[in-house]
């Protein structure tokens, strides 16, 4: 299945010059959103994951039905003061700025193998911040999973020390 055709873009939004890639419609597609998601779990099967985890907020959307294929549990990664016990965090630059994850202390175990799964791979810095948090927690990161990848960004170069899948590229668009 080409997911291209389930996606739909939006020329210049949320600003100019910007081609935003809006997976609304892939989602609205039960047979692109299946295909999505077995696509995803395949690769976490292939990486041997035991948990899944995404950030906020595509990141759940797509993280949470690939672990309940895989049958292990979903770790939501999010933004500070969305937690209620205690948090490890990783702070990260931005374009313009900088950011922070949080996950709870205890949500993986140091045996866990942690798929990250995601809607769209940009420059990789969330991806990236994702990883290390998962690292600083114990687990080991089993690879990332992206439903679309921006090339022209090059996130993969950034995450080139991880096993990262990838299910549609979009380039120089």
């Amino acid at each position: 299945m080409d997911l291209k055709e389930h996606i739909t873009t939006i020329p210049n939004w949320p600003k100019k010059g910007i081609m935003f890639r809006d997976v609304t419609t892939l989602l609205q597609s039960p047979e692109a959103f299946q295909y999505a998601v077995e696509r995803l779990a395949d690769f976490g099967r292939k990486v041997k994951a035991t948990v899944v985890a995404g950030p906020e907020a595509r990141g759940f959307i797509f993280g949470a039905p690939v672990a309940a294929k895989l049958g292990v549990g979903f770790v939501p990664v999010r933004k500070p003061g969305k937690l209620p016990r205690a948090v490890i965090t990783e702070n990260y630059d931005l374009e313009y700025g900088s950011n922070t994850l949080c996950i709870h202390e205890d949500a993986f175990s140091p045996f866990d193998r942690v798929l990250v799964i995601d809607d769209l791979l940009a420059t990789g810095g969330t991806a990236l911040a994702t990883a290390h948090l998962i690292e600083k927690s114990g687990a080991a990161v089993a690879g990332l999973g992206f439903v679309i990848d921006l090339v022209d960004l090059k996130g993969k170069d950034l995450l080139k020390d991880y096993t990262v899948e990838t299910l549609c590229e979009y380039e120089g668009e």
